[in-house]
């Protein structure tokens, strides 16, 4: 049995893992899913505090009662999780990115993104506390293997996401804890991800240590929809 934590990425709740974490009870593990501060709520009831550090505190409050665990992060969750395993090594078994992976010191989920992405969320946030939900549209890409059904659970559940959330950075320690790491590759196939390590890419290079593992699980950017069965076997 392991004690699994599992942490969504931007304007997803807990709801977002009901299928993989179904899985996994019912194969004998405990597991706690986190809805992180200031998700779930009107972007007008949003409040500047919230940030990466607010959601750190949720993480380790998922963790309470239980000694190890496997903290599992999807997405734009790379950040407090990453923060979580760097300052308490010694509560982790494994950490587990979902088509996602570990950040450079310094640097936050949108400067990840391109420029055209970053300017369009600042224009949208404004004075604001709150990035909003995309426009979604349904087709293949990074949404590939959703169902109807699916669309319309996001449609109704996703919520406006804590700005603080999407611009803050951590600061990284020098030594970096060798606790076992796994990226699930859904977007990108491991064969590239390994050409980026090996070039020396600022993003990926960090990320050829020895504690680094690599799967793929071809779909498309929310395996817990498309591929629950398949994501909840690789966990």
């Amino acid at each position: 049995m392991a004690n699994y934590v599992l942490v969504p990425g931007l304007w997803l709740g807990a709801w977002a893992w009901d299928r993989v974490a179904e899985r996994l009870r019912a194969a004998g593990h405990r597991v706690r899913a986190v809805t992180l501060t200031g998700v779930a709520e009107r972007a007008a009831e949003l409040s500047p505090e919230v940030g990466v550090e607010t959601h750190v505190a949720d993480i380790l409050a998922a963790m309470d009662g239980w000694e190890e665990v496997v903290l599992v992060g999807h997405s734009g969750a790379n950040v407090p999780v990453t923060a979580v395993a760097d300052r308490h090594p010694e509560r982790i078994a494994r950490i587990v990115y979902v088509d996602t992976a570990s950040l450079p010191s310094g640097v936050a989920v949108i400067d990840f993104n391109d420029e055209v992405t970053q300017k369009a969320w600042r224009a949208q946030v404004g004075d604001g506390y709150a990035l909003d939900v995309p426009a979604y549209e349904q087709g293949a890409g990074r949404f590939d293997g959703l169902t109807e059904e699916d669309w319309e659970r996001v449609r109704e559940r996703a919520t406006p996401h804590p700005w603080g959330a999407v611009t803050q950075p951590i600061e990284r320690p020098q030594d970096i804890p060798a606790t076992p790491k796994t990226m699930v590759a859904s977007t990108m196939p491991v064969a590239l991800i390994h050409e980026l390590i090996a070039s020396g890419n600022p993003a990926f290079a960090p990320l050829g240590t020895p504690e680094w593992t690599f799967v793929e699980l071809p779909t498309g950017h929310w395996p817990m929809f498309s591929r629950p069965d398949d994501l909840a076997a690789l966990l």
